[in-house]
Formats: C-alpha cells, sequence, structure tokens
C-alpha cells in the first residue's frame, strides 16, 4: 500500500470514528450501556474473526503469559474505555466525551513519567498544563451539575485508554496485529456479556427502538471492525505522529456532527475548553525528539 493510500485511509477511519459518537447517544437512547456495548463488541468480535479467516491470518496464540497480556488490554483498551464513555454519555454532551476521551496523549506521558521513568519536560509539561486548563474550563461551569459525572467519566477512558497504551508498550504482545485485535475483542464481548448479567440481568428481549439497534450495529461493524482494521494498515505505513494527527479527526467530526444532527451545540467555555485539550494532544504528538517516546505507542490506537 502506498503513502498516499494509507493517508487516504486515514482521512475514512478518522471520518468513521468521528460519526460513531452521536451513534454511541443514539444507541443509549434506546439501549442500556452495557446491552449496547454488548451487540457492539459481539458483532465487531464476530467481524474480526472472520476477517482473520478469510485474509488466511491466524488465530493461534502461544503461551499463557500471551493470554493474560491480552485480556489485561482487552479490558483497558477496549471495555473500559468503551464503557466509561458510554455512561459518559448519560449525563453530558457527546462532543464533550470526544473531545476529552482523546486527551489520552497527555496521561500517557505523565504514565511514561511516573512508570518508565522517561522525563516530563518541555512541550509534553506544556501539554499537560493546557490540557489541566482545558479540564477546568470544562467543568468549572458545570459544577454541581450531573455532567461533571460524565465528564469524569470521560476524564477516566482516557486515563484508561493511557494505561493500556502503556501495558501494551511494556509488554508487546506477540503475534499477527489483526488476529490480536480481533482477540481483544472477543474478550471485551465476553467480559460485557458477563457484566450484563451481573448489572442488568438475564436479556428479557423487550422490543428495542429500532435506530438504537441500528445505531450499536453500526458501532460494531464500524467502530470496533472496520476501523481497527484500517488502523492497523495505516500505522504500518505511515509515521506515528502523522497517524496520531489525523486520529485527532475522529473528535472534530464528533463535535460537529453531534451539533447537526443531536443539536448539542458547544457553549463558549466548550469551545474554549475544546481548544485547550486540543492544542494539549498537539503538543504531545508534536513534540522534538527525546522529549518522551511513550506517546508515539500511545497515539498508535
Amino acid at each position: 500500500m502506498k503513502v498516499n493510500d494509507a493517508k487516504l485511509l486515514l482521512v475514512l477511519c478518522g471520518t468513521c470514528w468521528g460519526l460513531m459518537w452521536p451513534l454511541i447517544k443514539i444507541g443509549v437512547s434506546g439501549l442500556s450501556p452495557w446491552s449496547f456495548r454488548l451487540i457492539g463488541f459481539t458483532v465487531g468480535a464476530a467481524t474480526l474473526v472472520g476477517v482473520v479467516k478469510l485474509s488466511g491470518r491466524s488465530l493461534a496464540v502461544k503461551g499463557a503469559m500471551t493470554w493474560v497480556h491480552l485480556f489485561v488490554s482487552s479490558i483497558l483498551n477496549i471495555v473500559a474505555f468503551g464503557v466509561l464513555c458510554t455512561f459518559a454519555m448519560l449525563t453530558t454532551t457527546t462532543g464533550r466525551v470526544a473531545v476529552v476521551s482523546y486527551s489520552f496523549p497527555v496521561w500517557a506521558c505523565l504514565f511514561a513519567w511516573l512508570i518508565l521513568g522517561e522525563k516530563l519536560r518541555g512541550m509534553v509539561a506544556l501539554g499537560l498544563v493546557l490540557c489541566i486548563a482545558g479540564l477546568g474550563v470544562l467543568i468549572y461551569p458545570l459544577l454541581g451539575s450531573a455532567d461533571v459525572i460524565g465528564l469524569s467519566l470521560a476524564v477516566a477512558s482516557a486515563v484508561m485508554w493511557a494505561a493500556g497504551t502503556i501495558y501494551l508498550k511494556l509488554v508487546k504482545i506477540p503475534g499477527d496485529l489483526v488476529a490480536v485485535t480481533a482477540w481483544q475483542i472477543v474478550i471485551a464481548a465476553v467480559v460485557l456479556l458477563l457484566c450484563t448479567l451481573l448489572f442488568q440481568g438475564w436479556p428479557t428481549f423487550e422490543p428495542a427502538p429500532a435506530n438504537a439497534l441500528i445505531a450499536a450495529f453500526l458501532n460494531g461493524l464500524i467502530g470496533s471492525a472496520f476501523c481497527y482494521f484500517l488502523w492497523y494498515r495505516i500505522v504500518d505505513r505511515l509515521p506515528a505522529t502523522t497517524a496520531s494527527l489525523g486520529s485527532l479527526l475522529s473528535p472534530v467530526l464528533g463535535v460537529l456532527i453531534s451539533a447537526l444532527i443531536l443539536r448539542e451545540v458547544p457553549s463558549t467555555m466548550d469551545v474554549i475548553g475544546f481548544s485547550l485539550i486540543f492544542a494539549a494532544a498537539m503538543c504531545v504528538i508534536l513534540r522534538p525528539r527525546g522529549d518522551a517516546s511513550a506517546v508515539a505507542a500511545a497515539t498508535q490506537r
């Protein structure tokens, strides 16, 4: 695949992920967060396993520790991120969740400083300051409202995503990337089934709105399967910085499409907060070489 083709795929991937944000909001309007994610992960897992088989790849996993790493990575990168984002949308706007969750490169740098001993300086330190300032701008006007809960869950999703990518940096799971991703989503689907049974009970098969079911299906088919498949092809061909900047198309589109479809128009304070968080992510992604190498891994979703 040529570099220009990879860039086109990056635009397609960012666009598709951007479309997923309003779909999540539509999905949880008629389904519980547990049911929505269970449907999505199940569809995504079945699709990716099919892709692995049809493309002639192997699903074989070698070694007990590889299974441990797959499980931990799935919990942090897929289950925690997906579930926390979904619950966050119950109490705050889609745009806020989309932008705050993409603060993950900043938290990855913080973890790299705390865990890997990498220096926190220059553009990375500035990014952390801007991120905290952006969160402060978003949270302060909402103190005392339910929106703070949603924003807190969105921050937690970004932190879990960052922790998961640092974990992957440390363990380096062996095997084909598409197969490894497929197993992580399969694990996520099983965990969501158990969580659904534990927190929601046995499915009652009550009719759900068609738009919510379609949103859950599309989120699994496109967001969990198609976009992950695209992403791993992209990062194999493009520099981490290019891929990372392209991934920021997702929250930008999430905000714009949510304003158009869901009528969630950002306030002035939202725009300021969003701008500060985007600036923070840009500082980390565009840092000079040597400032903090962990983010190169952290931005490889």
